[in-house]
């Protein structure tokens, strides 16, 4: 039997039924992938913004003391922190912008990691997987994104710059 049968025509039995989930999880569409990457990321950075918003003198109290980060005044570093973590998952539900909020949200994993929590990389490394995967490959089909590419994406592409 040459190699192209044996790949083709796997024998019955466990071999057979491997093969058969193996090829059926290889068909399941990227766009129902990220739609769990998307929510999933966005319930993490809006249940944090909740978080600060409960209690905003707390919040203050947390990025003058403990935070800490450079070169950012603490109120500044509590509004932009919060601004962000009210945005981005929004954008991301929606598939609305998707590769900016992940970029940004990215940047915050990476700024929570090496200024404030850097031994909590377990928990920040898999925030960073999703986002890397939602930043590499999009929002997938069932967005916003994929919308406005596919309704407005080939005449801007098409128009030349002066």
């Amino acid at each position: 039997m040459t190699d192209a049968a044996r790949t083709t025509q796997p024998s019955r039995g466990i071999s057979g039924m491997l093969w058969d989930i193996r090829r059926a999880l290889d068909g399941v569409s990227y766009t129902w992938l990220a739609l769990p990457l998307r929510f999933a990321v966005a319930t993490i950075f809006w249940n944090s913004a909740m978080a600060k918003l409960a209690n905003w003198d707390t919040t203050l109290s947390l990025f003058a003391d403990e935070y800490q980060l450079p070169l950012i005044p603490p109120v500044i570093a509590a509004d932009v922190a919060t601004a962000v973590e009210l945005t981005a998952p929004v954008l991301l539900l929606l598939g609305l912008l998707t590769r900016p909020a992940a970029l940004v949200l990215l940047g915050m994993t990476a700024v929570i990691e090496i200024f404030v929590y850097p031994l909590a990389w377990p928990t920040h490394i898999q925030w960073a997987a999703m986002l890397l995967v939602l930043l590499c490959r999009g929002p997938g089909a069932l967005s916003v994104d994929h919308w406005l590419l596919g309704r407005f994406g080939p005449q801007v592409l098409a128009q030349k710059s002066p």
